[in-house]
């Protein structure tokens, strides 16, 4: 896709060459055949209602566009993109009244609406696919607000923690990452058209009347800007590379859980080996773990191809648009896997609660009940570390009491009760006691999920009220294209 140069509807200077399919763009651009006849089509309502062009030869281009429609993109000749090819097959159907279909206009402004026309509706499905696996989040972790497991620092044992508490982390940073895509919607759906090749036209062009019946929610205003930013497609990809690095995190403690014997991932989201017949490897979610890299290199190269570009239009900008378009590709489908194969797996409890215990992953607990007590915190901090160095495991009451002694000069019963130790001991004790907002006790997680259910709520009608919008918008086209049949 490039400005105006070289083609059928542009013969004689440029008459072809070598260079002639490295410039083509016509295959790849089979992604934005439909928005590129919509803007076609809105743009030439456009044309008519202003004046620019006859009603009668509006009514014969948007016939012609029609049948280019329903022939499909494999049926467009060979050209340097789609936009010359379209504006071919219009002239070829009608004659050359069907080149006053760009007038005003030139293929900066188009491709620039083409690409925002598309990247649009990808990105809600991106959202949308974020709000399903929320979803699977929420409705697993309501499963296991009591399941208790070990949670981890640096890979050791630190605290224990719920499979709820767990689940419900990614749950935010997923919700971010739909906040994100919704953002960056915003600022993808605004129209450049009508800023020509950047510096605007002389025609008496309504800018907003296209921008209406496209569905946008506004304009790119300075034409220069218009034609030639590409911002939009950083921030999209952006967004969909974080995302991509939420599922990487998810997707590799799910591997390690899946090492350990915590969770037993669904058949269909995994597979066997070719020579070792016991295996059950979790193949599907190594490639989602994968797939950040993809997005992470799509943003890096998008970010590399626009660094330094002069205004206004560079050809650069062709090979932009395919990184966030493979982007919203991988990361729509690693989600969607991501989904399945947490609503799919087994969380293992008993294994989870013996391993809770490991590692005296209660001792902050117990150096919280001496410091609630009060000692200070650092004198809690140390007893516990001390007990901890003298035990091969959780350290018994006596060798508590011992080390307390030792480093206070009176007993840990002077201080609180066994009762009370053995329960900041116990790693279901220790759970409930973390009650404190976002924190894993159980009362605690159960506000969480009302409050993750009125977002995802409130996200999925961002999401409904856009594509209704759209649809809505589609619908005013067709019914304006039609007043020229």
């Amino acid at each position: 896709m490039s400005e105006d140069a070289p083609g059928a509807v542009r013969r004689d200077r440029f008459s072809g060459g070598p260079a002639r399919g490295f410039l083509s763009s016509l295959a790849s651009d089979a992604r934005i055949f439909e928005a590129d006849l919509a803007v076609d089509r809105a743009h030439v309502v456009m044309l008519a209602e202003q004046g620019i062009v006859e009603d009668a030869v509006a009514g014969e281009i948007l016939g012609a566009l029609a049948a280019v429609a329903e022939a499909g993109h494999s049926s467009l000749s060979d050209g340097e993109d789609v936009h010359e090819a379209i504006e071919t097959a219009v002239i070829a159907e009608i004659g050359a009244a069907g080149g006053k279909m760009h007038t005003a206009r030139s293929r900066n402004d188009e491709v620039a609406t083409c690409l925002r026309y598309r990247l649009r509706g990808d990105l809600l499905d991106a959202a949308e696919t974020t709000l399903r696996l929320r979803e699977v989040l929420a409705e697993t972790a309501a499963e296991h607000t009591e399941t208790v497991m070990p949670g981890y620092t640096h890979l050791q044992p630190a605290q224990p923690t719920t499979v709820a508490h767990y689940l419900l982390s990614y749950e935010s940073a997923v919700a971010r990452d739909t906040g994100r895509l919704l953002d960056a919607y915003s600022r993808v759906n605004e129209s450049p058209l009508g800023a020509a090749a950047f510096a605007g036209t002389p025609f008496d062009v309504d800018r907003e009347r296209t921008a209406e019946l496209l569905g946008f929610d506004g304009l790119v205003e300075n034409s220069m800007d218009a034609a030639s930013a590409r911002d939009f497609l950083l921030e999209a990809t952006g967004a969909l590379a974080t995302h991509a690095v939420t599922l990487s995190g998810l997707a590799e403690d799910l591997v390690v859980f899946a090492n350990k014997g915590y969770v037993d991932l669904a058949d269909d989201y995994s597979s066997t080996s070719s020579i070792m017949p016991q295996k059950k490897n979790p193949d599907t979610l190594e490639l989602v773990r994968s797939v950040a890299g993809d997005a992470v290199g799509g943003l890096s190269a998008l970010l590399t191809t626009l660094k330094g570009l002069p205004r206004a239009y560079n050809r650069d900008l062709q090979n932009a648009h395919p990184h966030a378009f493979d982007a919203v590709d991988a990361v729509v489908e690693a989600t969607e896997v991501t989904a399945g194969a947490v609503a799919t797996a087994t969380w293992e409890t008993q294994a989870l609660r013996d391993a809770a215990a490991e590692g005296f992953a209660t001792a902050t607990g117990v150096a919280d009940l001496l410091a609630m007590a009060g000692l200070p915190f650092r004198t809690a901090h140390e007893i516990v570390a001390e007990a901890a160095a003298e035990s091969a495991g959780t350290p018994d009451l006596a060798t508590l009491d011992a080390v307390t002694e030792a480093v206070v000069g009176d007993s840990l019963f002077d201080h609180v009760s066994r009762d009370a130790v053995e329960r900041a001991l116990d790693p279901v004790e220790s759970v409930a006691s973390r009650d404190s907002v976002g924190g894993p006790a159980p009362a605690a997680v159960s506000a969480a999920l009302d409050t993750v259910r009125g977002g995802v709520a409130e996200d999925a009608e961002t999401v409904e009220r856009r594509r209704t919008a759209l649809a809505d918008a589609r619908a005013r086209l067709d019914r304006e294209v039609a007043r020229y049949d």
